[in-house]
């Protein structure tokens, strides 16, 4: 049968998702404890990958495995295993058309920003940080010009893999709530450090360096050189993949209810 297991995770300690030689990615510490429960190599293919640092509040993957167990032997079995920075929240049962990443119509992210005089403590590594004032309205007015298809190199890392720069960024949501900030993205894919090199010219232009208009002006160049410095992963989550709702899949997990 095939699974799907939804999992949160805290990235701060690990390499980022995608298994490594190194053992030290959030991929290695899941495939580890599933094969110690389910006594056999289990390999998993994952909704998206994320990098060292960032955080997941639904990662979604797949397996195939001729073990039988109850779901809920999959999840406690399984995280019995994991270190505690590491959870599967749910497992369901799914045909074998379903593929965690092929099948996803969308992903979204969120990025949780700190807008304080003084650095993060208790959350630190959990939240960006900005030490200077944000203005939130020529941040929204500047995330106007990046919501639509278009052509996103000038936020595309130099290691990026993808086929084509062009992405459809569905929604660009900013919100604050006291001294934080939440900025939450939806898109088709996202390229890789897409959403931090974002989150520096949005950052730029809210502390006052750019107007809002420049960041279409930075879409346009279509150069990397062109846009802010990539932003750090402190602050990023990973919310999940959208999928249609016939693969009677969670749309979140309980950790979204701890994100500011």
């Amino acid at each position: 049968m095939r699974l799907a297991l939804g999992v949160t995770y805290n990235g701060q300690p690990y390499e980022g998702w995608q298994s490594q030689a190194s053992g030290l990615t959030v991929q290695d510490k899941l495939e580890s404890a599933l094969s110690k429960f389910s006594t056999q190599k289990i390999s998993t293919l994952c909704a998206g990958r994320t990098d060292s640092g960032v955080h997941g509040l639904m990662q979604v993957v797949h397996f195939d495995t001729e073990l039988q167990r109850d779901l809920a032997s999959w999840v406690r079995g399984t995280n019995r295993y994991l270190p505690p920075d590491i959870a599967i929240q749910w497992a369901r049962e799914v045909p074998v058309e379903f593929h965690s990443r092929a099948s996803a119509t969308a992903r979204r992210y969120a990025y949780i920003l700190l807008e304080s005089a003084v650095r993060p403590s208790v959350e630190a590594g959990q939240v960006g940080w900005s030490f200077r004032p944000l203005d939130g309205a020529a941040m929204r007015e500047a995330a106007v010009h990046l919501v639509g298809e278009h052509d996103f190199t000038s936020f595309r890392a130099s290691a990026c893999q993808a086929r084509s720069p062009i992405k459809t960024l569905t929604r660009l949501d900013i919100h604050s709530r006291g001294l934080y900030w939440r900025f939450e993205f939806e898109a088709n894919a996202f390229l890789h450090h897409m959403i931090r090199n974002i989150m520096g010219s949005l950052i730029a232009i809210g502390q006052g360096a750019h107007p809002p208009a420049w960041i279409k002006e930075v879409l346009a160049a279509r150069d990397r050189d062109s846009a802010s410095p990539t932003f750090s992963p402190d602050g990023l989550y990973f919310l999940g993949p959208v999928y249609d709702p016939k693969w009677g899949l969670p749309e979140a997990a309980p950790a979204y209810d701890w994100v500011p």
